[in-house]
């Protein structure tokens, strides 16, 4: 016999490829209806609506947010209109799922955290790159010891010819809050966080460079409008358990990677490697162990399988649980404390403590 399901109603705030993304995820679970979605892009607006036949549609998100028929929130705007769109729907009693970063800032990261837990409400970040199939393997080798205490990591998104030039908004600090590390940075600190296992990080000493993209280079296409924040980012972070995690992120840079994620874990009993190179999802996950007492390199045959709709399925499994009390976007709030204080860093040519 089937699981009937409790209907839930899902809206979506910004519709390019990010919140089309998450609507079609909405569409596939049973029991989900979209009900709404929003956008300022007229053309764009008619055309997912036509396309996903979505009942209603409006060019104001606050408008849409007045209605009483929509439990969860979906927001893929650009960075600056994260918090405002999500305190809002929080405090009409929608559950928000927001794409990353949480906010522009830590400031604006601790606002949207308050009214989740003023409201009773869900707020989760859609850190879509952990639910990856690999990702999750590594993350039960660890559980189960196999890497000892993971003390060094090193994770990298390094871009060759990468620099956004759609929109402008990604690269004017005012919209975005930063260039390529809180854009990809962001994901590959999260993803690094998470397989070490949250360790708290209580310093971060960074620096960033604009070398390429205001001089017109580090594109496929032409760059146009304001350019106002690095190309590349590098950061080392201290953690309060003695561990270390150093962080790169690049949209152009003379280098050998073309679009290269991954991570590297360097444990008391044991390495890892997960490594992505220009998005060819196979044979990542390497595994550096003694066996013996000879050094051998295990290659484990894991899916890559997963991301935004896994990250969308696990969220809406969490509000029909019941059970969201510890989720109020905490771990999106450290990662945007993470990435100002290297910002802070940067521009200051010191190393900035975390509270």
């Amino acid at each position: 016999m089937s699981e009937t399901l409790a209907p839930l109603r899902a809206a979506v705030v910004g519709l390019g490829w990010a919140g089309e993304t998450h609507l079609k995820a909405y569409k596939a679970l049973p029991g989900v209806e979209v009900v709404a979605i929003a956008d300022a892009d007229a053309d764009r607006l008619h055309k997912v609506r036509k396309e996903h036949a979505v009942p209603y549609a409006y060019s104001d998100w606050q408008e849409m947010l007045t209605r009483d028929d929509i439990d969860v929130v979906s927001i893929a705007t650009p960075n600056y209109l994260h918090m405002p769109v999500a305190v809002a729907a929080l405090q009409s009693g929608k559950h928000v799922m927001s794409e990353k970063p949480l906010a522009r800032s830590a400031a604006e990261a601790q606002r949207m955290v308050e009214a989740a837990e003023a409201a009773g409400r869900a707020l989760d970040v859609s850190f879509n790159h952990r639910k990856r199939g690999d990702v999750q393997a590594l993350r039960r080798i660890i559980d189960e010891g196999t890497l000892g205490q993971v003390y060094y990591a090193k994770t990298y998104w390094l871009r060759r010819r990468g620099t956004p030039f759609w929109g402008g908004w990604f690269s004017q600090h005012q919209l975005s809050g930063g260039g390529p590390l809180i854009d990809i940075g962001v994901h590959m600190l999260d993803m690094a966080l998470f397989l070490m296992g949250e360790p708290e990080a209580v310093s971060v000493s960074a620096s960033t460079y604009a070398e390429l993209a205001p001089k017109g280079r580090g594109s496929a296409h032409p760059l146009q409008g304001e350019f106002d924040v690095e190309d590349l980012a590098t950061a080392f972070i201290r953690m309060a358990n003695g561990a270390t995690l150093l962080l790169e992120a690049s949209w152009a840079g003379y280098g050998r990677h073309y679009d290269d994620f991954g991570v590297e874990l360097y444990g008391t009993t044991g390495g890892a490697s997960l490594e992505n190179r220009e998005w060819k999802n196979d044979d990542t996950l390497r595994l550096y162990l003694d066996q013996g007492g000879v050094p051998t390199v295990a290659q484990p045959r894991v899916s890559t399988a997963g991301g935004h709709a896994d990250a969308i399925r696990d969220f809406v499994q969490r509000i029909r649980s019941g059970d969201w009390a510890g989720c109020t976007g905490r771990e999106g709030l450290k990662r945007s404390q993470i990435i100002e204080a290297a910002y802070t860093s940067a521009r200051e040519g010191r190393e900035v403590r975390l509270a």
